[in-house]
């Protein structure tokens, strides 16, 4: 009997000591996940001696692709420095002195460990600022793991009613979080106004600017428009989660779409690789994140963090950001090309530096229309197993995350893949 692949080993090592046998469900797909050895560029190598072409990019952090040499050295440097403190460094001032003259909205910016907290944390400054407990936020967005954030991420046909109300994501979850949020639909000006009108308790409205679960397209402008204006006439503060939507543009995706945010989430790429999450914005409501709301985690501006990540923001100028424009139009373009000339029952959504396929011809525009049946997620665990198999990987969601160390022959080598695994659709 031959030797079972590494993969597979340390899977079954990992069944005896995580739930399910992963400690990060997103990246756990059947029949068990691929481990990785190291990364360099735009290339990955597993255990098993496989190299891939990255397009996962650890689902959107790694905009330099792996082992960016800026970010290594200044990693390496500051490691022989120490790695962390009970007291402030200067690297934490450095990367928020270049995120708040980058980004207008950014007047001042407190620093998190992650984005899941940078959510929870401008959550929280939104009620002390206002004094106000529930949020709005859209049906099917997803904002991380907090409490109030996670509301409907994974609402479905069975449960989301007529129109958008708040579903539980974890069983027992307390109905005062779920009397705490108020959903509804994206680029749904109507019931925007309809729920903002209709209570006082608001604090905050939260969305994503290009929603990964609407099409990986931005809000439509009259809906940012709107958010604005009503949120501004109600008292409530408007958050945008950058998170993910920070790779948008040079000034983030309020920068180049507009909306202007009190407050902003982020995480991802400021960090250059490491744990990390913030938020920024006015700086009247900042203070709130100083005075009535705790932020202080251990690990929190570590100077590993902040020197990796003002090695990678410091690279992601203007000229890398039209760069990464440019390489998403060009990749979109080629495979909605390849889509057509097979006549698969396919579409290619996205913006700048990232795109999703989709195994229909809908248009996707809020939650509901993106949501996938039974058969389209099938078709879509499908596709990312063939990609695998012509060493290219995906998110599972079958999403690209490009970075800015893709080249020509990568881009050769992700559409013949993507060339092979469109026609598995159409034989």
């Amino acid at each position: 009997m031959p030797d079972q692949p590494p993969s597979v080993a340390l899977h079954e090592r990992a069944l005896a000591v995580f739930p399910a046998g992963s400690t990060r469900s997103a990246l756990w797909y059947p029949p068990y996940p691929t481990y990785a050895a190291h990364g360099l560029g735009s290339r990955i190598t597993d255990v098993d001696g496989r190299e891939y072409l990255d397009l996962a990019n650890n689902l959107g952090v790694l905009i330099h692709g792996h082992a960016f040499a800026p970010i290594v050295q200044a990693v390496q440097e500051q490691a022989a420095l120490g790695s962390c403190f009970a007291l402030p460094t200067e690297s934490e001032i450095a990367l928020a002195e270049l995120l708040t003259d980058r980004v207008a909205g950014f007047e001042k910016i407190r620093f998190i460990n992650t984005g899941s907290e940078a959510v929870a944390l401008a959550i929280k400054a939104a009620r002390a600022y206002t004094g106000r407990r529930k949020i709005v936020k859209l049906e099917g967005v997803y904002h991380g793991s907090y409490d109030y954030a996670e509301i409907s991420n994974y609402s479905t046909p069975d449960n989301w009613g007529n129109e958008p109300h708040a579903v539980a994501t974890v069983p027992a979850t307390p109905e005062g979080v779920l009397s705490s949020v108020l959903i509804t639909q994206a680029n749904d000006i109507s019931m925007l106004k309809r729920i903002l009108a209709s209570d006082s308790d608001i604090a905050a409205v939260i969305v994503d600017p290009v929603p990964a679960r609407c099409g990986l397209t931005p809000l439509q402008p009259s809906y940012l428009d709107a958010l604005r204006t009503l949120t501004r006439e109600a008292g409530v503060l408007l958050i945008f989660d950058e998170v993910i939507a920070l790779r948008f543009g040079y000034g983030g995706a309020q920068g180049r779409f507009g909306g202007q945010p009190d407050l902003t989430a982020l995480g991802k790429i400021i960090g250059g690789g490491y744990p990390v999450g913030a938020v920024a914005g006015r700086a009247d409501v900042m203070e709130a994140t100083a005075s009535a709301v705790s932020s202080s985690g251990t690990f929190t501006a570590n100077p590993i963090t902040m020197t990796a990540g003002l090695a990678g923001m410091s690279a992601l100028d203007e000229a890398a950001y039209d760069a990464l424009e440019a390489l998403g139009a060009r990749m979109r373009l080629a495979c909605t090309e390849i889509i057509d000339k097979k006549r698969a029952s396919m579409q290619v959504s996205g913006t700048g530096s990232m795109f999703s396929i989709y195994f229909h011809r809908r248009d996707v525009h809020d939650y509901r229309s993106y949501f996938k049946s039974p058969a389209e997620n099938a078709a879509t665990t499908r596709f990312h197993r063939i990609m695998l198999q012509e060493g290219v990987l995906m998110a599972p969601t079958a999403t690209c995350f490009f970075s800015t160390a893709v080249t020509r022959p990568d881009e050769e080598h992700f559409l013949q893949a993507f060339a092979t695994a469109v026609a598995d659709f159409t034989s």
